[in-house]
């Protein structure tokens, strides 16, 4: 049997999920063995006009993990959609924005100013902001635009398969591996990991009826290893994140941060979780609602640490923006 041909890609991300490839460890083997890498720009030399050369559909399968951040996410995405059979949306920040769709609750111009302007160690007295285009003696310099907001990848190309996870736990991309070469595969959109939310996995005790009076952070309780964290007022975004991740956080004693995404039939992430909070913490008056609500630091930065492009309530774009 031919071998696959295999793409990998990185836009708005950290890098980590290209390492989680390398986490398979003697796994990998396996996967060199059903598949050649003809694209993975952390691992090996390549250029556009490598990606251009291709003939369309030449790779079958493209891991694209990052959000869309900029022009350059958006052409190579395009680009590398046009080139692959299948488009799998790799790690939560191609999936659903990751940490970089948190810039969704802001503006580009507030990012620049913070970044060019108004930082301690800045000195940058002109006010001058990156072009995208810059006219120079020896010719034009062109780096990528900066767009007002983030993206995740299906909302700019076609997505067959969502892998998610920060990043995608090695034991999950190995069932995807199996798949793709036994042409195993679920219908296409599916997401390959759990249908359940976490809590219906999770391995600690839960009550009938959970009540929290206050909200701490991970660092202010040493938590009891058998109790539901939620229930020890830790955010645990259980409730509303998709399973799949084994509960590695939890096994350790840490609240699930979100990074699978909203669970099956959940179409917001955050206002989902808020809703379970809301139906769990007990307050007598007003007085002890706003002290229990503000003890929750950075609200938006925890319900939608890695939803933040499918968020209901942030900025939408505006007309004309791009992409």
């Amino acid at each position: 049997m031919a071998k696959l041909k295999l793409g990998m890609y990185w836009a708005a991300t950290c890098g980590g999920c290209d390492v989680s490839v390398l986490d398979t460890h003697e796994r990998l083997l396996k996967i060199v063995e059903a598949a050649d890498i003809y694209f993975w720009p952390i691992a090996m030399d390549f250029k556009y006009k490598d990606v251009e050369a291709m003939e369309d559909g030449f790779l079958d399968v493209c891991l694209f993990n990052g959000a869309i951040r900029n022009s350059e996410n958006e052409h190579l995405a395009k680009l590398l959609r046009k080139k692959s059979k299948v488009m799998v949306a790799y790690g939560a920040c191609a999936a659903f924005g990751g940490i970089p769709a948190l810039a969704n609750f802001t503006t580009r111009e507030k990012i620049l100013e913070k970044a060019y302007k108004t930082t301690v160690s800045t000195d940058n007295p002109q006010g001058v902001y990156p072009q995208p285009s810059t006219k120079m003696p020896e010719g034009e310099i062109t780096i990528p635009e900066f767009y007002n907001h983030v993206y995740k990848l299906s909302d700019i190309v076609p997505v067959e398969y969502t892998i998610p996870g920060c990043p995608p736990p090695a034991d999950l991309l190995m069932t995807a591996v199996e798949a793709i070469v036994t042409g195993k595969l679920p219908p296409a959109g599916s997401t390959i990991a759990g249908e359940k939310t976490l809590c219906d996995e999770c391995p600690l005790e839960k009550s009938e009826k959970p009540v929290i009076n206050d909200i701490k952070r991970p660092f202010q309780v040493i938590p009891d290893g058998k109790k539901c964290l939620l229930e020890q007022g830790l955010i645990c975004m259980g409730p509303a994140t998709r399973s799949g991740c084994g509960a590695a956080c939890i096994k350790v004693n840490m609240p699930c941060r979100g990074c699978f995404g909203p669970a099956k039939d959940i179409k917001d992430q955050g206002a989902k979780m808020l809703s379970a909070l809301a139906s769990i913490v007990k307050f007598d008056d007003e007085q002890k609602a706003d002290q229990i609500i503000n003890s929750m630091v950075d609200a938006t930065g925890t319900l939608y640490r890695f939803g933040g492009a499918n968020a209901i309530l942030s900025p939408r774009r505006t007309e004309g923006e791009k992409p």
